[in-house]
């Protein structure tokens, strides 16, 4: 009894330290403007002393597991499909496959730079669906192990940072060009990692314009849950083994992301609601983020040399490229 009581005591001491660099960092996005997992990560960083103390490990496990699970099942109410659907067949089409030839080059560019694979796909996912919340989300699926959680850490730090520098930069490049209003929604909404900076970048230009970047953007938020289950079919065998189990449960996070978004689009939540539920969402991202950097040292991530760098930016110009040439078409 007093060992269980134990254990939970020391699950509540990481769970809010986990909570209070996360209320830090959003106070400071509020103040300064840059994302608030980024300030989460460089908090959680700088407390990573927290990491090694017995009495914080269990409440930081569970923030960087089960609360960031949970995160992924209220990104379902973010989701509508009819929005989706105005875009055209053809529009959606080059968006999956944007996508998809993005996440391959990853893969790819990773091999040639003599890096994991992994790191590849990962990152290639985020920067080609929806930056920091992708990231998170795939790497929940994928083998549980410190090279993961590593690779998770970096590939926010970059998609953060180009995703700031293309929402200054593709504006005036679509403007420079000569895009209609169409095709500079389309650039943006398919091009730019975060949603954040989508919205920054296309009503930045225009209302037209920062609705239809919207729509894209929905569309990639929307690909987010089947690319997780294309993730965990090719990463089941690995991850398997990285948790010492033959059989792996099914991934009821996956399936309660897919349950929301249905219910959502049935119109069973309401809006106000949705919008909480959206909030709470980027909430837990955030304790996650800041959970996870509780498990980085400084030293380890200043170390990364400049490959990690090279291939994230590689993918990023990839994507943009990709759909700018079929916007000019």
């Amino acid at each position: 009894m007093d060992s269980a009581l134990s254990r939970h005591k020391n699950k509540f001491r990481g769970i809010i330290a986990c909570i209070l660099v996360a209320l830090a960092s959003k106070f400071l996005a509020l103040n300064y403007g840059a994302p608030a997992m980024l300030f989460a990560l460089i908090l959680g960083m700088s407390v990573n002393f927290l990491s090694e103390s017995e009495y914080s490990i269990p409440g930081i496990d569970f923030c960087s597991s089960t609360v960031l699970r949970f995160g992924v099942i209220l990104l379902g109410s973010k989701i509508l499909f009819g929005d989706v659907l105005a875009l055209g067949w053809v529009t959606a089409l080059v968006v999956v496959g944007c996508m998809f030839a993005t996440i391959l080059f990853g893969a790819l560019i990773a091999k040639a730079l003599k890096l994991d694979y992994r790191f590849g796909m990962l990152s290639g996912g985020a920067v080609g669906i929806c930056g920091i919340s992708a990231a998170m989300t795939l790497s929940s699926v994928m083998p549980k192990s410190k090279e993961i959680e590593h690779y998770t850490l970096l590939t926010v730090v970059m998609v953060a940072t180009f995703g700031a520098i293309a929402m200054v930069v593709y504006p005036v490049l679509a403007s420079f060009l000569g895009l209609s209003s169409q095709q500079m929604g389309i650039f943006i909404g398919g091009s730019i990692h975060d949603v954040s900076h989508v919205i920054g970048a296309g009503y930045s230009i225009s209302e037209d314009v920062g609705y239809v970047a919207m729509i894209v953007k929905m569309l990639r938020v929307a690909l987010l849950i089947p690319m997780a289950w294309i993730f965990l079919l090719i990463f089941t065998k690995q991850r398997a083994a990285s948790e010492g189990r033959t059989k792996l449960s099914p991934p009821y996070f996956l399936l309660g992301f897919v349950l929301l978004a249905i219910i959502n689009n049935i119109g069973w939540i309401p809006q106000a609601a949705a919008e909480v539920m959206n909030t709470t969402s980027q909430d837990c991202f955030v304790v996650a983020i800041a959970a996870l950097g509780m498990k980085t040292s400084f030293k380890g991530l200043l170390n990364i040399g400049w490959r990690p760098v090279a291939m994230v930016l590689s993918e990023s110009l990839f994507l943009g490229g990709l759909v700018l040439a079929w916007v000019m078409l």
